[in-house]
């Protein structure tokens, strides 16, 4: 799945808040836009997959130290306060990522192997980036980039290439596979608006 999705990764990397991220060029509450914006997608998404646990892919990923909304609503916390909910917009991008996800998850909810492979993986490897970038730019404390830190996993970088094998070996096999790479494209697709949507909503709140 990599392979077909590598270009949208690439972009991704590129897009909106990410790429200030990146740059070191964002502030605490930007950061903190970009969460907010993401938990609806990820509370639909770890909901999904406590459901549809018995599928073989998605039991790779229902486990739930790997779940990261508990982690999203600590940080903001951390960073905004416990008003971050009044605080904080929810966009348009924000809720369709949750919709799209919402959607991926009906019937036998195959194509949610895809969400949670680009969120999860992406967590495991270069949201660890991320989280070094936040640290030295912002200063934030470990207890507010929790979102990152997997407690309770030994070895993440060992869990993000079994997530790796697990949902290329089983996405390769399925009678849906064409499905489920254009549902990882949709998902990343859903990350780089978002990314440009939080950019743009910062450079327009004044």
């Amino acid at each position: 799945m990599a392979a077909q999705t590598q270009g949208l990764h690439r972009q991704a990397e590129k897009s909106g808040i990410i790429a200030d991220i990146l740059r070191g060029r964002v502030e605490a509450q930007g950061y903190a836009l970009l969460l907010r914006n993401l938990l609806p997608a990820y509370r639909t998404m770890e909901r999904a997959i406590m459901r549809l646990r018995d599928r073989p892919a998605l039991r790779a990923f229902a486990r739930k130290e790997i779940f990261r909304g508990n982690a999203i609503e600590q940080d903001l916390t951390e960073i905004v306060g416990e008003d971050w909910p009044e605080r904080l917009s929810l966009l348009d991008a924000g809720a369709d990522y949750a919709t799209c996800v919402e959607q991926a998850a009906t019937g036998d909810g195959s194509p949610l192997i895809a969400h949670a492979y680009v969120r999860y993986f992406g967590d495991l490897s270069g949201g660890q980036t991320i989280k070094s970038v936040l640290k030295n730019t912002l200063g934030l404390a470990d207890k507010a980039l929790t979102f990152y830190a997997f407690a309770g996993v030994d070895d993440p970088s060992g869990l993000r290439e079994r997530i790796r094998a697990v949902v290329d070996g089983d996405a390769a096999v399925m009678h849906d596979h064409g499905q489920i790479v254009e549902e990882a494209a949709a998902a990343f697709q859903c990350n780089i608006r978002l990314s440009n949507q939080v950019r743009d909503f910062l450079s327009t709140d004044v």
